[in-house]
């Protein structure tokens, strides 16, 4: 990417790196069909092709025939009622009722923000919640109201605990972000594991093995068959500390908002119940310690110090949490979107099925308007 790409990229509103794209309209209709109102189906589907622009493929829309198929048999509902229950003027929650957790998390994020422009910070959690996709998504939403964020949420066991052997944990991601002016903003999305699951289940379905430490078989050994690591566990980041912030997503999102934790969680591939996911939003002012232009104006000089630091052997550059995400945006937004030939034959079926147009996947440069 050219210096004046990364510019650009720089200066572009976040929400032009995902909007407006075939997929989306694709994946809109196709969840209209499945019973969601047009409203909460283009958020859903924005929160996919996201996923998708930003490199997170395994968040993408690659798992959207898995959520029709969730709905279609009532495992989640296509129009939940939502119960909103005002603890504090600060703090708030949300019974997301079995719905998507994609449209939980959004209407939970505005519900934080709102708070958080009236008294500084507003806090939001959630129960009866489904699997939300990428939790970079809920930190972009609070950016574009340059708001600091913290998303916390939680999953089926996936991994044991630092020193076990038998799944309890899950391995939800801990995201955080903060905006700037000029320069690319601070963006975390972790898991507590060496990768997301979701790497392992496209490797399995485009038949790839995967690097070894990446997940254990079922008796705790490593391997780099993708489907005996889906029959297995996954490894935790750094032992200990992944073990760590995998319990800390079970506090904030499970015990502390009345959802399922501690190996409860329903597992949406396998379990006909309801997953119970539970989700936690933080969204904090920054003009309540200083200017919102002088926290961005900060922040600027942060990155600037970061990338200027001198790159240690074998990287050209030091980046920022969440650019290369940003920067990979920018070039699938003017080249397209790389799915697989899997992912395409997936997409053909769903249209087939629920009478949608099929998806322009031969049209490589994707339109910014």
């Amino acid at each position: 990417m050219t210096a004046a790409e990364c510019s650009r990229l720089k200066s572009l509103p976040i929400q032009l790196l995902h909007n407006g794209l075939p997929a989306g309209k694709f994946a809109s209709e196709l969840l209209v069909k499945a019973g969601l109102s047009p409203e909460d189906a283009k958020s859903m589907a924005d929160c996919l092709v996201m996923a998708d622009v930003r490199g997170v493929d395994t968040h993408g829309l690659a798992r959207l025939p898995q959520y029709l198929d969730r709905v279609s048999n009532g495992r989640v509902k296509a129009n939940p009622e939502f119960k909103l229950t005002e603890k504090t003027p600060v703090v708030a929650q949300l019974d997301g009722d079995n719905g998507f957790g994609f449209v939980v998390a959004t209407r939970a994020m505005e519900e934080a923000v709102k708070r958080a422009e009236i008294y500084g910070i507003g806090m939001v959690t959630v129960n009866h919640s489904n699997h939300f996709g990428m939790a970079a998504t809920y930190v972009i939403q609070a950016l574009e109201k340059n708001m600091i964020s913290l998303v916390f949420t939680n999953s089926a066991k996936q991994m044991p605990p630092f020193g076990g052997k038998e799944t309890l944990l899950g391995i939800s991601p801990f995201a955080a972000g903060a905006p700037s002016n000029n320069e690319v903003p601070y963006i975390l999305d972790m898991a507590p594991s060496v990768v997301a699951k979701g790497k392992i289940r496209r490797a399995a379905r485009r038949g790839e093995s995967i690097p070894l430490g990446w997940a254990l078989d079922a008796d705790g050994n490593p391997t780099t068959d993708a489907n005996i690591a889906l029959n297995g566990s996954m490894a935790p980041i750094g032992g200990p500390k992944g073990s760590g912030i995998a319990i800390l997503m079970d506090v904030m999102s499970g015990v502390l908002t009345g959802a399922a934790f501690g190996g409860e969680v329903g597992d949406q591939y396998k379990d006909t119940k309801p997953q119970n996911v539970g989700h936690c939003f933080i969204a904090i002012k920054p003009d309540i310690f200083m200017t919102t232009d002088q926290f961005k104006a900060r922040m600027d000089t942060l990155v600037q110090r970061v990338h200027g630091v001198t790159p240690a052997p074998g990287f050209n550059e030091v980046l920022f949490p969440g650019e290369p995400e940003h920067r990979l945006g920018m070039q699938r937004r003017k080249e397209g979107i790389p799915y697989a030939d899997a992912e395409k034959q997936m997409f053909l079926e769903a249209a087939k099925q629920y009478g949608v147009s099929e998806l322009p996947l031969s049209e490589s440069p994707l339109s910014l308007s």
